[in-house]
């Protein structure tokens, strides 16, 4: 697999997208006025406990204070004991270190956690843990068994920290973890310094900018390049990459082509059609995305397929095309949560296992964590994918104002039949010698013809004439029936 980064850069815009074998499976944006908070430690006080949800809101500075569960504060106990509850691990009024696990969400506000965490290139500090653990996507048992070894000889016995080795770590020789190990012990002691000179509700240390982020998180022995069009952030990727992952250093370059670099290759087309609810599938059929606050679901559709067999061989194979494109659709438009799936019915319990296996197995180069279950007795499949940003349909738009994100509006039809409601209602209540109703130029075309006769009558019920005058910067439902 070839891949390769792009960066795009405007005055208050980073966008990034990675692109494999050509073909563009992740978005990252970041903006001066909202930029992440993911990874952001904060010195927070707790403003109030709330034993019924075993959870505290912290006040970090933020718009909205911030949540934080009590499995956020202590690991939960796998022998079997009871959790302590929340009352007993914080208290009003009282400060507390943590760290954001997930940005704002709508209307919600950021989720925390106490256990702190502090990335590096190959390693994860853990300062509160006492254990090494090795990345699950390292599947090859002897580099599993050399990296926890090398790990935790590198630990120093008068500090206490615990490591996670990231998928990144397979390989790297031990000059780079040790680098690695003395980097993170000297980071948390300028953060827990830090920290203690820090007022309440205070940014106490501060993740990193999305590009050096790209090249601290995603860079990899299969990534061929990365392109940035901007010469300073070129520079400053440039120099970030030989102080901490050299070996990288020769594949960031500086695009300088005529073309802006999402147009070269085709990028911008791609984040317009993941946008749209509907994705047309190559054999005819298509997904359709509804993204609501509580969950996604995606339906299944043949389409204009027909298929060359029968019609469960048509199924399924719409069904294997269509697990290939909403893995690659989920961590394009960043959608987390849970998510149902309507796969087209499958009446063969063989055919339903291979179409899941499809999914799990291109969800497995994510790096958002997926759990996906198995075919209910409804045929739908549910899963679940890690959410800590806003997707990206959240991030470049807002709700409709006229239909305020229900993606539908009143017919000209209902608006019509609202009116004369309306006016009888006016007639009912006070005397008036002329009625002007203003709407939509749309409605006042059908006032004007299939519902004339109608008009008519009512202005010989109330005795009185009814004008009729377009607003074009009315919603398509707004109206007004004004007495004269």
């Amino acid at each position: 697999m070839k891949a390769e980064i792009l960066v795009n850069v405007t005055p208050r815009e980073v966008r990034a997208a990675l692109v494999e074998d050509g073909i563009v499976q992740e978005l990252q944006i970041e903006r001066a006025t909202c930029r992440g908070l993911i990874s952001n430690i904060y010195k927070g006080r707790i403003s109030r406990v709330l034993p019924g949800m075993q959870a505290a809101f912290v006040d970090v500075g933020l718009e909205r204070t911030a949540f934080l569960h009590a499995s956020d504060i202590v690991p939960r106990n796998g022998d079997g004991a009871a959790e302590p509850g929340i009352r007993d691990l914080v208290q009003e009024g009282t400060d507390v270190l943590v760290q954001v696990l997930k940005d704002p969400l709508g209307t919600k506000g950021a989720r925390l956690t106490t256990q702190i965490t502090i990335p590096s290139r190959y390693l994860v500090m853990m300062p509160y843990g006492d254990s090494v653990r090795v990345s699950a996507r390292i599947e090859d048992d002897s580099e599993r068994d050399r990296l926890r070894g090398l790990i935790e000889g590198l630990c120093d016995p008068d500090r206490s920290a615990g490591f996670i080795v990231r998928t990144a770590a397979e390989g790297a020789d031990p000059a780079a973890l040790r680098a690695d190990v003395e980097l993170l012990y000297r980071l948390w002691s300028a953060i827990d310094a830090a920290a203690g000179r820090a007022a309440p509700r205070a940014l106490v240390h501060e993740d990193l900018p999305l590009p050096q982020r790209l090249l601290r998180d995603l860079l990899g022995a299969d990534m061929e390049r990365v392109r940035v069009d901007s010469r300073e952030i070129f520079e400053e990727m440039k120099q970030f990459a030989e102080q901490f992952v050299p070996q990288f250093a020769p594949v960031i370059e500086y695009h300088t082509g005529d073309r802006p670099i999402f147009d070269l290759y085709g990028i911008e087309d791609e984040i317009q059609r993941a946008l749209q609810r509907k994705v047309p599938l190559k054999s005819g059929g298509y997904l359709i995305f509804d993204q609501t606050e509580a969950m996604t679901t995606i339906d299944v559709n043949t389409g204009a397929y027909v298929g060359h067999r029968n019609l469960e061989e048509t199924i399924f194979r719409t069904n294997l095309e269509a697990a290939v494109a909403i893995a690659r659709q989920l961590r394009l438009r960043n959608l987390g949560g849970i998510v149902i799936i309507d796969f087209i019915d499958m009446t063969e319990a063989e055919h339903q296992a291979q179409v899941l296996q499809a999914l799990s197995a291109r969800l497995a180069g994510d790096y958002a964590k997926a759990q996906i279950m198995d075919v209910s007795p409804l045929g739908l499949v549910e899963m679940t994918r890690k959410r800590t940003r806003e997707s990206l349909e959240h991030m470049l738009c807002q709700p409709c104002p006229s239909c305020e994100g229900r993606g539908y509006v009143k017919t000209a039809e209902s608006v019509c039949y609202e009116i004369f409601r309306e006016i009888l209602r006016q007639h009912g209540q006070f005397d008036f010698q002329e009625l002007l109703v203003l709407a939509r130029p749309r409605v006042i075309e059908r006032l004007l013809d299939e519902e004339s006769a109608s008009v008519a009558e009512l202005e010989e019920l109330t005795g009185a004439p009814i004008r009729l005058q377009s607003e074009s910067l009315y919603a398509p439902d707004q109206f007004d029936v004004i007495l004269m």
